[in-house]
């Protein structure tokens, strides 16, 4: 495993974060094929003992089971707090919230005090917003945020699914008032939705903002041929199914051509996919469920594509539509 610093943050993370979406009650959230907690468990300790010290969950996964599978079994594999990075994420205010005045800045503590509970620890390493809050004022969300990080309750924010500008914006504030600002964003990047290297990617770079993309890997698309044996995951998760059926016939042409590269290195799928996006970002966030999952991660850090191969992959890439949560995102 390789680390690295969280964008401009202190933060020392490995180059593969654990997503744990997968991982909660299944009967409190909107996926079905999710990890009961000693399957969860096993997953987490398979990855810790491989060498991932970073893990991304949030409250809204599972009902807020997620973050409590994640911090139990996290808290039971090291006694240490200072071994693994724990990001979370909070979602945008509620109608009952917003009809009972409850501001941007409250509403952040109160999900953070909620998460930490959850996780049952004192802090977090990464908090992030969820998605971009058009019903309030964003400078609450940031100032809330910033407080998060003078409480010694989050070591560093972040933000998820928003645009560049927005971004931009958001830390230009925090620059002016002198508070906490954004040291990376996850948002939705693969090898078949580039659409963040328009604007998003040249300025994260130039700010040395972390870039921790989530789908990494499409729900799974790009870790096996198109047609080939199917998942519960790729049958029932219909998140995913609105992402990229309707792009799936020009999609598949990268698919196949990650199926090459990987026989020529006689690798996976999953492994080739990891191994171009680790040359774009800081921290691609994978969703793990088996252990060979983790197994094509950790393939991914050791491998190392030809500039001809990153070429021919990214080649027959066209425009996509916004999809997911960036396709409401106004």
């Amino acid at each position: 495993m390789e680390y690295t610093k969280l964008g401009n943050s202190d933060v020392t993370v490995s180059r593969i974060c654990m997503g744990c979406m997968g991982f909660g009650d299944s009967t409190k959230g909107q996926h079905s094929w999710i990890l009961d907690p000693d399957a969860s468990r096993a997953i987490i300790a398979y990855g810790f003992d491989h060498g991932i010290t970073f893990y991304d969950t949030a409250i809204g996964y599972a009902g807020g089971t997620s973050e409590e599978y994640v911090g139990r079994a996290l808290r039971s594999i090291s006694p240490d707090r200072d071994a693994y990075q724990i990001a979370t994420k909070f979602p945008p205010r509620t109608a009952e919230e917003i009809e009972n005045d409850v501001n941007g800045r409250q509403h952040v503590l109160n999900n953070l005090d909620a998460s930490l509970k959850h996780l049952d620890l004192d802090y977090v390493d990464l908090y992030i917003c969820h998605m971009w809050d058009y019903h309030t004022d964003m400078a609450e969300v940031l100032e809330g945020m910033n407080e998060a990080v003078r409480s010694g309750k989050a070591r560093a924010i972040g933000i998820s699914n928003c645009y560049a500008y927005q971004l931009a914006k958001m830390n230009d504030l925090a620059e002016r008032n002198g508070w906490a600002k954004f040291v990376s964003i996850q948002s939705h990047y693969n090898l078949i939705a580039r659409e963040d290297e328009r604007e998003l990617a040249r300025l994260c770079h130039e700010d040395n903002i972390a870039m921790t993309p989530y789908s990494a890997l499409a729900a799974g698309r790009l870790s096996r041929l198109p047609g080939s044996a199917s998942t519960k995951r790729l049958v029932e998760d219909q998140v995913a199914h609105s992402k990229y059926d309707a792009t799936e016939a020009q999609d598949d042409v990268i698919v196949n051509r990650v199926a090459e590269v990987a026989a020529a290195h006689d690798t996976s799928m999953t492994a080739v996919s990891l191994a171009w996006l680790l040359t774009k970002v800081t921290a691609p966030v994978v969703g793990m469920t088996k252990p060979h999952h983790v197994d094509g991660a950790i393939d991914a850090v050791n491998l190392t594509l030809t500039d001809e191969q990153i070429a021919y992959l990214e080649e027959p890439y066209v425009p996509h539509k916004l999809v997911g949560v960036m396709a409401f995102n106004h």
